[in-house]
């Protein structure tokens, strides 16, 4: 078991600095085409974080373990929700001022309402997968629109965080690099979470979505502190709803779109549910004074442990 552990953590390391040089890459490449900044950053506050986890997923998906990658999608949505968010606000109160976020909760509420219905017959058709693909794409437009109607400081903000160098052989080798990281950490942590999850008695399904999940959602979760304490809150919601719409529309439904994805019944009875819930505890936190306070941080990781202590019981 020590060496599967070790080949997680290693493999988790090498994600988190390859999903760094590709957000960077991304960002250079984006604006050298002509993206303007304001794009290139806002794009990259929702998306850029999903990376790594869906090298783990693709990765995931190419060897058959399509439950450890289902496991993944799902519970990197919750830790996101009730890890990522809720240690952001113990570290510094989140101030959130981007209207369009709490716009945004309600989509990824809807989005996972979608799932649970598409589900009820065991899996989702690869009809089903392309339209949570479509979906995703409505969210891009949605975003594009709205944020334009943000005033100038959000837009400056967004504009900043694309910030970096243009050069583009610089930037061909950071993706270079980047899909080398992210392609052996993702297979580190592919071959080795099986192993780990039955030396503590998890199936593939639930080693993705409790130590796999948890594990790829830390280096978000130390990146979301580090946002809180300069005070940007925005940020760190932007990204938290951001990859877990990704997680939702783009790898769920990307799978099942190229093949029929079966659908345990415990994620339409406990997961996706677990996943609403959080949305819906959130959003009076975001529509109210639009801060996400130290307390309700911590209401958001009761709920995190109480739906894990729920799943160990369960397993057990």
């Amino acid at each position: 078991m020590a060496s599967a552990i070790g080949l997680v953590l290693v493999g988790l390391l090498l994600l988190a600095l390859g999903g760094d040089s590709i957000v960077k890459a991304a960002s250079g490449l984006a604006q050298r085409c002509g993206a303007s900044p304001f794009v290139a950053g806002l794009l990259l506050v929702a998306f850029g974080t999903s990376l790594p986890e869906l090298a783990v997923n693709a990765r995931a998906y190419a060897v058959g373990a399509q439950d450890l990658a289902l496991g993944n999608a799902v519970g990197s949505n919750i830790a996101n929700l009730g890890l990522t968010l809720a240690l952001a606000a113990l570290a510094a109160p989140l101030l959130v001022r981007t209207r369009m976020l709490a716009p945004l909760l309600l989509v990824l509420a809807v989005a996972t309402l979608a799932l649970i219905g598409f589900g009820l017959d065991g899996a989702i058709s690869r009809l089903e997968g392309v339209l949570l693909l479509l979906g995703f794409v409505g969210v891009v437009v949605f975003l594009l629109r709205r944020a334009r109607s943000e005033d100038a400081a959000r837009q400056l903000g967004l504009s900043g965080y694309a910030v970096t160098r243009t050069a583009l052989g610089l930037n061909l080798l950071r993706l270079l690099i980047a899909v080398v990281l992210l392609y052996v950490g993702a297979k580190f942590v592919v071959d080795a979470a099986p192993r780990l999850g039955a030396a503590w008695g998890l199936s593939p399904l639930l080693a993705g979505l409790l130590p796999v999940a948890i594990g790829t959602a830390l280096p978000e979760a130390a990146a979301a502190i580090a946002a809180a304490r300069r005070g940007q809150g925005d940020m760190v919601v932007g990204h938290v709803l951001g990859s877990s719409l990704f997680n939702l529309l783009v790898v769920i439904g990307g799978m099942a779109a190229l093949r029929p994805l079966p659908l345990p019944a415990s994620f339409v009875r406990l997961e996706l549910p677990a996943a609403v819930a959080l949305s819906v505890v959130l959003y009076p936190m975001l529509r109210g004074d639009m801060r996400i306070s130290r307390g309700e941080g911590a209401v958001l990781l009761v709920a995190f442990l109480a739906w894990i202590g729920l799943e160990v019981v369960l397993v057990g």
